[in-house]
């Protein structure tokens, strides 16, 4: 391991994060990041679809990272997370949508910078974008 502890642990909660809602996802959860952000999308039984999908993609790019920070190279990592971030960029992009509507919210100013910190660090994780 040649990185520092920072790194280190930055990408072990990156991991980690996207091994849980990976297995949320493929539990259909309320709470799973990928229920929340489906039920924004779609109705009916789209959601369930798309849920399992994305929590599939999140389980396998999570032990991927985690491959990876023992100097397991796995080729196709790069391309999981960018459609990871492509959903958390559609979500941010429904969210700020919401907000505008709805109007402004502590909470919901919270929600998003949660939400970009989440997509911030699947970019960085990615090797086209990190």
């Amino acid at each position: 391991m040649k990185a520092g502890i920072g790194i280190f642990l930055w990408k072990l909660s990156v991991a980690l994060y996207l091994i849980a809602n990976g297995i949320l996802g493929v539990q259909k959860a309320a709470a799973g990041d990928f229920m929340i952000i489906f039920s924004r999308m779609f109705r009916g039984d789209a959601i369930g679809t798309f849920t399992v999908i994305a929590g599939v993609i999140a389980l396998i790019a999570g032990i991927a990272i985690l491959l990876e920070m023992f100097d397991v190279q796995v080729s196709f990592l790069s391309t999981l997370i960018l459609i990871i971030a492509i959903i958390w960029i559609v979500y941010v992009v429904i969210e700020i949508i919401v907000w505008l509507k709805e109007g402004f919210s502590l909470l919901s100013l919270q929600r998003l910078a949660v939400h970009l910190m989440v997509l911030a660090s699947l970019m960085i994780a990615s090797r086209k974008f990190g």
